[in-house]
């Protein structure tokens, strides 16, 4: 019978209070780990990973590995993992590339098992990604958002705050705040009214968002167009600005609009 390999914790590594550490793990060294953080059996976490407080790393977990991208050249390059994340069985992160420096993971996080989130990734707080999910390398996704298993994310796509991504889908253009997408091609399918409503906002703040996402995605406008209608017609206010911002900036462009 072969002997299992026994847990591997390199000397230089730091390690906060109150850490449970199961069987087989490696942690290498420059590695930063917060207090009353659980890491499960078979774990890696390799050097240049920084993980905060309250943090469950399920077993299998590969953490902070080398970017999966031909530019990458060895140079120093991290991981920063927040507090109070879940990151289930068998989760790829990977550490990033000259082209930012780190890969990024805020707070408060469910990540699900056979997740991949990709070199120089922004991932907010407070969201789901869903089991067998691909984020590849440079993709921004803002708080609270849900995205379903089984879903691809293009490189440098970005997903808007309390969006919603159906399962299976194929993400290669940004997607709004507030918005649910599903379909192939990825397109509009609503506004996100469960989850707005979960998160405190009203009914005629929801309506407003509604009535905002009709000009841009139902009326067959041109873009520009649209958004011009809406700076002119509509109060100002956070969540207008955020639509009308996230639009303008957008560097690959937004999702279809909806079909009738």
């Amino acid at each position: 019978m072969q002997k299992l390999k026994e847990t591997f914790i390199d000397k230089n590594a730091i390690l906060g209070n109150n850490i449970f550490i199961g069987n087989s793990v490696t942690i290498e060294k420059d590695v930063v780990i917060g207090n009353n953080t659980q890491i499960g059996n078979n774990v890696t976490i390799l050097s240049g990973s920084r993980i905060g407080e309250n943090c469950q790393i399920h077993s299998n977990a590969v953490l902070g590995g080398v970017p999966q991208d031909l530019k990458f050249k060895g140079e120093y390059t991290l991981l920063e993992i927040g507090d109070n994340n879940i990151i289930r069985e068998f989760v790829t992160i990977n550490r990033g590339t000259i082209s930012k420096g780190k890969t990024c993971i805020g707070n408060s996080n469910l990540i699900m098992s056979n997740a991949h989130i990709g070199h120089d990734c922004v991932i907010g707080n407070n969201s789901i990604i869903g089991f067998s999910v691909g984020v590849a390398g440079e993709v921004i996704v803002q708080d609270w958002v849900n995205i379903s298993g089984l879903t691809a994310i293009h490189q440098f796509s970005v997903i808007g705050e309390h969006a919603m991504i159906s399962g299976l889908s194929r993400v290669v253009k940004d997607v709004p705040p507030y918005v649910v997408v599903a379909h192939e091609p990825l397109r509009f399918a609503g506004v996100n009214s469960v989850g707005l409503k979960r998160r405190g906002f009203n009914s005629r703040k929801i309506d407003e968002i509604r009535s905002i996402y009709r000009i841009i995605f139902q009326e067959k406008r041109n873009t520009k167009f649209a958004l011009d209608i809406i700076n002119e017609e509509f109060e100002q206010t956070v969540e207008r600005d955020k639509i009308l911002n996230f639009v303008r900036q957008s560097k690959r462009g937004i999702i279809k609009g909806f079909e009738i």
